[in-house]
């Protein structure tokens, strides 16, 4: 017995189907064809619309969103915020509020009293009731120190800073 009879024997397929299988091929075809298509439409269709945005930061996007610019606090937020909760700036003269105290800037504010080390970055202050006195503390990071921030709520300035007053 020759092995192209065996061959020919071991697999019959119905031609039903065969005819499934076709139709099946074609309908992937043309398929195929349509993504295509649409593809090739959408791609003209957003050369010719599309333009380069010319905004920057601190600009409106659109009606009712602004990006602006974050301190590095807030450095996860995300930029976009909405135009309602957006304020203009308007800065405050001396004349306008006379009798107002001065607030001092924590940042002019180096050393520590029980510590010999400057500061390095004030994270935080905090007003708190001590002994029935109200009294500001301040979390700090000292330099030259790898770890440990630390509440302190009697800071003096640095030599630099009494000399330039």
């Amino acid at each position: 017995m020759p092995v192209d009879h065996l061959k020919k024997n071991l697999l019959t397929i119905h031609t039903t189907a065969k005819d499934f299988h076709d139709m099946w091929k074609r309908a992937y075809a043309t398929d195929a064809r349509f993504i295509d298509e649409a593809k090739e439409h959408d791609k003209k269709r957003y050369d010719n619309t599309h333009k380069e945005p010319d905004f920057r930061e601190g600009d409106q996007i659109g009606k009712n969103s602004v990006e602006v610019r974050l301190k590095e606090e807030f450095s996860r937020k995300h930029p976009v915020f909405p135009v309602s909760l957006v304020k203009p700036y308007h800065q405050e003269g001396e004349d306008k509020f006379p009798s107002r105290k001065k607030s001092h800037n924590p940042q002019e504010i180096v050393e520590v009293e029980d510590s010999p080390r400057p500061v390095n970055k004030i994270m935080k202050a905090m007003k708190i009731e001590l002994n029935g006195k109200d009294s500001r503390q301040y979390l700090i990071r000292l330099k030259n120190k790898m770890v440990g921030k630390r509440w302190h709520s009697r800071l003096r300035p640095s030599p630099e800073d009494i000399q330039s007053l």
